[in-house]
């Protein structure tokens, strides 16, 4: 994603409320190989990166000051109350070299163990991953529709890009499906009270 930005020569509060009031943003790039240097900006790309579904994840081709830099969001400011965007630190990173990042976890597909009253067990939220920028994954989707009852993916089921791992162990179960003990227990109960039932109508013959 191409993002612009000018070199800000102004710093302090003042001219960060001018330069917001006017629609745009101070920012701040750093890393290796660049001088760490202040920006100024249009927050609109920058959210549009952040609301896609890759998130903080996105890598930006950024262009400022005659240079270019390939660079990621490392922390960013937010109003607490209008939620606006009011800073945002960039780091540049090498396309070719893994950077540590946490991608969302989701499932598709209904379980068959599911279908048969199982529950459906998601351990975990996002998943760390070291990948090169330019091929983060926007999301690990995992296909659950063959999970049976004691079914489980785990980390070494995982099928990822080359150049992409995940820094979790291998045995660590991501989604598995369970017995619904309280299913299970109230039908038992149901079956227990129906035997009752017909034993206890035999005995009034």
């Amino acid at each position: 994603m191409a993002l612009q930005a000018e070199v800000r020569t102004e710093s302090g509060k003042g001219p960060a409320r001018r330069l917001r009031a006017s629609g745009k943003i101070p920012a701040v790039v750093y890393g290796p190989g660049i001088e760490p240097t202040s920006l100024t900006l249009n927050p609109t790309e920058v959210l549009k990166g952040l609301r896609s579904k890759r998130g903080r994840n996105v890598a930006y081709d950024l262009t400022f000051g005659g240079k270019q830099a390939l660079v990621m969001v490392r922390d960013l400011e937010v109003d607490p109350v209008s939620r606006e965007l009011l800073h945002v630190d960039f780091l540049s990173v090498k396309a070719e070299v893994p950077v540590k990042v946490s991608v969302p976890l989701a499932t598709t597909g209904r379980a068959k163990g599911v279908v048969k009253g199982g529950l459906l067990n998601v351990t975990l939220r996002t998943v760390p991953l070291l990948a090169p920028p330019t091929i983060i994954p926007e999301e690990i989707l995992l296909d659950v529709t063959n999970l049976d009852v004691g079914g489980s993916i785990t980390v070494k089921d995982l099928q990822l890009a080359d150049g992409v791992t995940c820094t979790l162990p291998e045995d660590r179960t991501l989604v598995s499906i369970q017995e619904n003990r309280r299913a299970i227990a109230a039908a038992e109960a149901a079956a227990a009270a129906a035997a009752a039932a017909a034993a206890g109508g035999k005995k009034k013959k």
